[in-house]
């Protein structure tokens, strides 16, 4: 919805304001991309999955009894939550699966589904017709 000339010149205003009392703030929230903080994510999400197989790897390659199973389990988990940061980041960044994007594609309607029966008759009601 758009703003009203009222609204609009009072952001405007604040907008001012802002640049006035804090010009260094003001400049780094405006040209700040939220883009950016998500691909900072994903790296580091990828900089962990590194690291969880480097530990995976040394459990592995130790033999040390409990201690390489612990270490092996943490580098899995520490993987797959590197792994699930940074789809859940991916998906922000790009806006996959938002509710405004459903809201957008038309809706297909739903038919329900036809009984073992309905489906016979249909097939030789279509047979029956066609020859």
């Amino acid at each position: 919805m758009p703003l009203s000339e009222h609204e609009q010149r009072m952001l405007d205003q604040i907008e001012q304001a802002l640049y006035a009392e804090d010009p260094k703030f003001a400049q780094a929230v405006r040209s700040t991309n939220p883009q950016v903080h998500y691909k900072r994510r994903i790296v580091k999400a990828a900089l962990g999955f590194v690291v969880g197989v480097g530990a995976l790897m040394a459990g592995l390659v130790i033999n040390k009894g409990s201690v390489t199973i612990a270490i092996s389990v943490t580098g899995f988990l520490l993987m797959v939550v590197c792994c699930v940061w940074a789809l859940s980041s991916w998906k922000r960044m790009t806006g996959i699966g938002t509710e405004t994007q459903q809201r957008q594609q038309p809706r297909r309607q739903v038919r329900p589904k036809a009984t073992f029966m309905e489906r016979m008759e249909e097939r030789w009601r279509r047979r029956t017709e066609g020859e």
